[in-house]
């Protein structure tokens, strides 16, 4: 190890609007993931199997059930100094809330001067990947560079979407520029085909990081945005190196030729969370859940196991291809391809096929659901038929996205037949 005193920093406070109407009543790392997770566990799972015990989690925007998940799920030993802090926007500097990424550690530097850390790592909370950050942070000190910036590999189809991370050809450790979503880059040297995109994580020295926000608190050009603003700063300066994601290894994941490597999903939109989620049930499944030696940990269940019964009258229920949370109970239903979260029903007659169904919702006898995420608490009534016709759903009031996946809010009301 490093030996270096590490802070780390989560940026939990974004609104999530690209991810309506499941973004509605909470904030966007709170979403649900994977049958029993939140989205904000990959992050904190990372920086705690990393060896990172000391964490604060910005929060703003309806962070409620984010709030209580991270105070009922991420209990640290305060003996040994170690914490995991929900810390919401306190406006220290003024009266402004967070005006972007940069602004919310800004208005938080208290934080860092009351750690007094030697290296700042600063991460998003709505990515699913599994990272070892503290190979990053031995990266970052080993190049001398005040700022790190980690990057993923994409297609190049995809620049138009990310921030670009361009490396100079005779230093491929350091960042030449850094462009926020161009139409077109320059693909990487050893693969055309691909280029480097930013994952949103950062790790900083303390004083340089304190520095910078220093300096864009003071401009009135700037967005305050960590990729927008800040990397570029370091960028300008020359202080600006890139850690590349597919050098990182993770104990029981396998080797980096493997197509299931190196798994990294921005799940911003309905259809991305939607596909990361189907992703799960695959037979070699892209994202591994189980394995032990890098766990995902979240809030412990206290429902009963999942079971799968035949109704009354002996009609079975049946499941395959699925992801099944504690307390799903399939009576005499079948469902197919989907993930269901804890709690969730499926009744007589019922069929669930390629769907997302979060907690407690019900799909009552004879109903059918196909390509639809339905939220917490939706029932869906005896003989309805969601994802059939997408101008029925819209005019029902569900959003529709245009690949034709239909989402329920939570609670949504459907109309019976």
């Amino acid at each position: 190890m490093h030996g270096k005193r590490v802070l780390a920093v989560v940026l939990a406070g974004g609104e999530g609007k690209r991810l309506m109407p499941l973004t509605v009543d909470r904030a966007k790392p709170a979403v649900p993931f994977g049958g029993s997770y939140r989205l904000i566990d990959f992050a904190l799972s990372n920086l705690v199997n990393s060896g990172y015990l000391k964490v604060v989690v910005l929060t703003q925007y309806k962070s409620h059930s984010l709030d209580r998940h991270i105070s009922e799920t991420w209990r640290l030993s305060t003996h040994l100094q170690n914490y995991v802090a929900s810390v919401p926007a306190q406006q220290r500097r003024g009266k402004e809330w967070f005006l972007g990424s940069a602004n919310a550690i800004y208005q938080s530097l208290n934080l860092i001067y009351d750690a007094r850390p030697d290296i700042v790592v600063v991460i998003g909370a709505d990515h699913v990947y599994r990272m070892d950050f503290s190979q990053m942070v031995q990266s970052h000190i080993e190049s001398g560079a005040a700022a790190t910036v980690a990057a993923v590999r994409q297609p190049m189809e995809l620049c138009s979407s990310f921030g670009v991370i361009e490396t100079d050809p005779a230093d491929p450790r350091k960042v030449k520029q850094f462009v926020e979503k161009p139409d077109i880059t320059e693909g990487l040297e050893d693969d055309p085909t691909q280029f480097l995109a930013s994952m949103g994580n950062y790790v900083f020295d303390t004083n340089a990081l304190i520095s910078a926000l220093e300096h864009d608190a003071q401009q009135e050009d700037t967005d305050h945005d960590m990729g927008g603003d800040i990397i570029p700063y370091f960028v300008s300066k020359g202080e600006c190196g890139v850690y590349d994601f597919t050098t990182n290894s993770i104990q029981g994941e396998p080797l980096s030729d493997s197509p299931t490597s190196h798994y990294w999903r921005d799940v911003g939109t309905l259809d991305s969370y939607y596909d990361a989620n189907i992703d799960l049930i695959k037979p070699l499944p892209e994202f591994n859940l189980y394995n032990q030696d890098w766990p995902i940990f979240t809030r412990q269940q206290h429902s009963p196991p999942a079971k799968i019964v035949r109704a009354a009258d002996g009609t079975a229920g049946s499941a395959y291809d699925s992801l099944l949370s504690q307390g799903v109970v399939i009576t005499g239903g079948t469902v197919m391809e989907s993930v269901l979260s804890t709690d969730v029903r499926v009744e007589k007659g019922a069929t669930v096929k390629d769907s997302v169904i979060l907690d407690s919702a019900v799909i009552a006898e004879g109903a059918v659901v196909q390509r639809a995420i339905i939220d917490k608490n939706v029932v869906i009534p005896p003989g309805a038929r969601i994802g059939f016709d997408r101008e029925e759903d819209a005019a029902n009031g569900f959003t529709v996205t245009e690949s034709g996946l239909t989402v329920l809010a939570k609670g949504q009301k459907v109309p019976r037949k």
